[in-house]
This record gives C-alpha cells, structure tokens and sequence, in this order.
C-alpha cells in the first residue's frame, strides 16, 4: 500500500477535507488493475516514435492536494516512469494554495527518504478545463461537486459576506451538484475529448448512485470514434445513496482521433 500525503497542515475551514470519495481515487490509481492499464498505455505509446514525451495528469478540483501530490509522489509506482508533470485545478484559490503546500511538502518527505517524484507545474485558480489547453491532457482526474442540490452556488460569491457565509460558500463549491449532483460534471464531460490528448489521453470521473451513472456511461458510448467508459471501482457497498463508483473513460488505441 503507497502512503497517504499529510494534510494536516492544511485548514479545512475553506478547503475540502479529504473523505471517502478522495480515498477511493487513491485506491483506484494504485490498484493493480489501473497501473496495469496506465504503465501498458504510456509506456508502449512511447515507444512508437523516437520522442517520449512526459505524461501530464491534471487534477480538477484538487482541494487540499491530498490525490494530486499522491500521484506525485508515487508517479513510478503507478505508470512505471518518474518523468510524470502533473497540474492542479481549482476555483477556489484557497484550495490552489493548499495543494501547493501539500505537493510541496509531499515533494520533500520522498526528498528525504531517497525516493523519486514527479515534476509538479503548480496550480491555477479557474473554472474547470478553461484555463487548459486542447489536447494536451493525458490523464485528467475529477472528483466533482456530486450532491444532489435545488441550486449550483455562483463561483464568485457575493461581495460583503461575513467569514463564516464566504467559508460555508466556498465549501458548497466543492459538492454542490445541482440537478441530479450532474451539472458541474456534465460539463466537464463535454470538454473530454477536446482536452484529452487524442490517442492516449483518458479520465477518471467520481460518481455517486445519485448521479444515475449507468446513464452517464451510455452517453459517454454514444460519443463514438472509440471512446470507451466502465466502472473501475466503487465503494460504499452497504447500499444507500452515497455509493461511488469510480469509471475510467478513453479511446481504444487503435481508434482515431476526433477531427
């Protein structure tokens, strides 16, 4: 089992506090399973042209940094080379910040224990994929705002609000969902294949039961041109609506890209 990064330095007030749902994702990257597909992916897609080019994950929603630097830092564990670059993205800055912190300090544990990690580019505070570029993501990791809720809090709030209103309104942001818990996620859905590199690039998208993920997934197959989309994991196996699945989303490799 890879070691959880600490997050104990980081202040819960603004920023999401790692849960089951971040749990599940480290689980997931570092299964077997998942390592297997990644390291076959990524090493044998390198060794079709003379150029290697370093792998980018890009984490949205990186909160206190805890999946982001856990990939980092463990980067030749799970794709089998250390040359990973990897990115946050976040529309609160505070949890831009955290992650920083806890790359930084995730960074210099494998420092001192003789132990590689990948090449951190940092965080932007923004909306989503706005501030990434086409086609450049090779893995994209989302743990959505997944809640279920009658409205989606505005990603600038209000101007004036107390200290305790701006915490709770910044924490909304992290797991309010909308209709469905779906209204965050379906967009970020319908930047995939823009933003994932056309042969190689694949996503690993949280859901919850709530979220009718079943449907997610027949719409995703509906995309066509050799997308692909399954579950490869899932918690909270004692029933109720909180259950998350975990489902890895990509095109086959001997399809071809979008044009």
């Amino acid at each position: 089992m890879l070691p959880t990064p600490s997050t104990s330095h980081v202040s819960f007030d603004r920023v999401y506090e790692p849960a089951e749902d971040s749990y599940l994702l480290l689980d997931t990257l570092s299964s077997e399973s998942e390592k297997a597909f990644l390291q076959k992916r990524f090493n044998e897609a390198s060794e079709k042209s003379n150029a290697s080019p370093s792998p980018l994950v890009v984490e949205v929603g990186s909160g206190s940094g805890v999946v982001l630097s856990f990939v980092d830092a463990h980067c030749e564990a799970i794709f089998g080379r250390a040359d990973i670059l990897t990115a946050g993205v976040d529309v609160n800055l505070h949890a831009c910040k955290a992650t920083v912190k806890t790359v930084d300090v995730t960074e210099r544990d494998q420092r001192e224990f003789g132990k590689s990690h990948g090449f951190y580019l940092g965080n932007v505070a923004a909306d989503l994929l706005s501030a990434v570029k086409a086609g450049e993501v090779d893995v994209l990791i989302f743990n959505p705002p997944y809640v279920p809720t009658p409205d989606l809090p505005s990603t600038l709030p209000r101007e004036n609000l107390s200290a305790f209103d701006l915490d709770s309104h910044l924490l909304s942001l992290s797991y309010a969902g909308g209709a469905d818990g779906m209204e965050v996620t379906n967009r970020l859905l319908a930047s995939i294949p823009e933003i994932l590199h056309p042969t190689r690039g694949c996503a690993y998208v949280l859901l919850c039961a709530q979220n009718k993920p079943e449907t997610v997934k027949d719409e995703i197959r509906k995309w066509g041109n050799g997308w692909a989309v399954e579950a490869v994991s899932s918690s909270g196996k004692k029933g109720g609506w909180e259950k998350l699945q975990i489902v890895r989303i990509w095109r086959a490799s001997d399809a071809s890209p979008i044009d």
